[in-house]
C-alpha cells in the first residue's frame, strides 16, 4: 500500500499524467496565458571583462633589478613597483658634478684674466688679439659649463627613473623579469591591471551598428550572474579580416573579474508587437513543434506552432490568440482530448 501511495505522489509531483496509471483520469498541469508583448530581437555575442586601465610597465633606464614587486599585490598610483640598482648611475652623477666643478674654476681663471687684461690693452700694454683670446677662452668655458650642468641635470633624471611607480590605482598581474636580472631600456618588467575600471568588450557586425548605440543599454549574460552594460563607445573602423567592429560598455566592479566570459545580448530587428507563450510551453517532437492548449471544457487540445524570436523566457508563437491557456508543466505525456486538472496558474509571459 505504501509503494503505491508513493508511485501516484510522484507521479503528480513530476507533472505526469495519472492517464498513465488509470486510463481517463484527469491529468494535472500548470498552465500560463499567451499575451502579446513587445520584443526586441536580440542576438548573443561574445564578450570578455577587460579594465580599461592596464599596462606592461617597462624600465625607463637600463641596469640590474635590485627588487620587482610580487604577483598579487595591490598598488597605489604613485607607488614603486620596481627598483633598479643605483650605484653605476650615482658614480656617473659624481664625474658629472666633478666636471661642472672644474669648469667654474677655470671659469673663475678666464674672467680674471680677461679682467687684468683690459686695462693693459687701453694702455696698449698688450695686444687687442691677447684680450679677444681671453674673452673666447671664457665664453668655451661658459658654455661648457651649461653643457655639464645638463649632463648633472640628465644623471639625475635617469637616477629618479631607476625606480619604477605605479600610473593608477591596480593589482600587479605578471612579473616578466625577476630580481637580478639585467633590464633594458624599454623592457617590460610588470604587469599593472586595474581592477576597479573595468569594462566588457564586444564584436558585432556592420548590420548591428543601427540598433545599438551610445548610453544604450545591453543584458549582459555571465556566470555566475547576469547584468547590464551601457554602451561607452562604439568604434567605427571595422576589423579588416573579421568584418566587426568594437564595441565597448561600462559595467559595475565588482560582478565579474578581468578575463570573465559574457554574452552580450545586441539588438538584431526594430521592436514588434508579438504573441509570446514561455519556452516550457513548448513540445519539441520529430513532426514539429506543439503547445498544448486547454479549452473551456478542460480539455487539453494539441496545436502545432511556428517559433518566431525568442527573449529571455518568452518566445513568439503562432497557432494559437492571445489569452489562450497553454500547458508549461505536465504537457509532455498529455494525449490530445485528455481532462486535465489545472493544480496551478503561472504569471504571464
Amino acid at each position: 500500500m505504501k509503494l503505491i501511495v508513493v508511485y501516484f505522489a510522484a507521479a503528480w509531483l513530476l507533472g505526469l499524467a495519472p492517464g498513465a496509471l488509470a486510463q481517463g483520469d484527469p491529468a494535472p498541469v500548470v498552465v500560463s496565458v499567451a499575451t502579446e508583448r513587445l520584443l526586441d530581437p536580440v542576438t548573443p555575442y561574445p564578450g570578455t571583462v577587460i579594465s580599461r586601465n592596464h599596462a606592461r610597465l617597462a624600465a625607463e633606464v637600463e641596469g640590474r633589478l635590485e627588487w620587482v614587486a610580487d604577483i598579487g599585490v595591490v598598488v597605489r598610483k604613485g607607488e614603486i613597483v620596481a627598483r633598479l640598482d643605483q650605484v653605476l648611475l650615482e658614480q656617473n652623477l659624481l664625474a658629472d658634478q666633478a666636471a661642472v666643478n672644474r669648469e667654474r674654476a677655470r671659469l673663475k681663471y678666464q674672467s680674471a684674466e680677461v679682467n687684468r687684461l683690459s686695462p693693459l690693452v687701453k694702455s696698449q700694454s698688450v695686444p687687442q688679439s691677447q684680450l679677444d683670446e681671453a674673452v673666447s677662452n671664457r665664453a668655451m668655458t661658459e658654455a661648457e659649463i651649461a653643457a655639464g650642468q645638463a649632463r648633472v641635470a640628465l644623471t639625475r633624471e635617469r637616477l629618479a627613473r631607476t625606480t619604477l611607480r605605479a600610473p593608477f590605482d591596480g593589482v600587479i598581474t605578471e612579473r616578466l623579469l625577476q630580481a637580478g636580472e639585467w633590464a633594458e631600456s624599454g623592457t617590460a618588467v610588470a604587469r599593472l591591471v586595474d581592477t576597479s575600471s573595468l569594462e566588457v568588450q564586444t564584436w558585432v557586425p556592420v548590420n548591428a551598428l543601427k540598433f545599438v548605440h551610445k548610453d544604450s543599454t545591453l543584458t549582459l549574460v555571465g556566470n555566475p550572474s547576469n547584468g547590464v552594460g551601457t554602451v561607452r563607445t562604439i568604434v567605427p573602423v571595422g576589423d579588416n579580416r573579421s568584418r566587426l567592429y568594437e564595441v565597448r560598455l561600462t559595467i559595475d566592479s565588482g560582478r565579474w573579474p578581468v578575463g570573465a566570459d559574457v554574452r552580450v545580448a545586441v539588438p538584431s530587428a526594430d521592436t514588434r508587437k508579438v504573441l509570446t507563450v514561455p519556452r516550457d510551453a513548448l513540445v519539441l517532437r520529430r513532426d514539429g513543434t506543439t503547445v498544448y492548449r486547454i479549452d473551456a471544457e478542460g480539455l487539453a487540445q494539441r496545436i502545432s506552432v511556428n517559433t518566431g524570436i525568442a527573449v529571455g523566457e518568452h518566445i513568439e508563437v503562432d497557432g494559437i490568440q492571445s489569452g489562450d491557456r497553454v500547458v508549461i508543466r505536465g504537457g509532455e505525456r498529455l494525449r490530445p482530448g485528455q481532462n486535465v486538472t489545472i493544480i496551478e496558474t503561472g504569471a504571464k509571459p
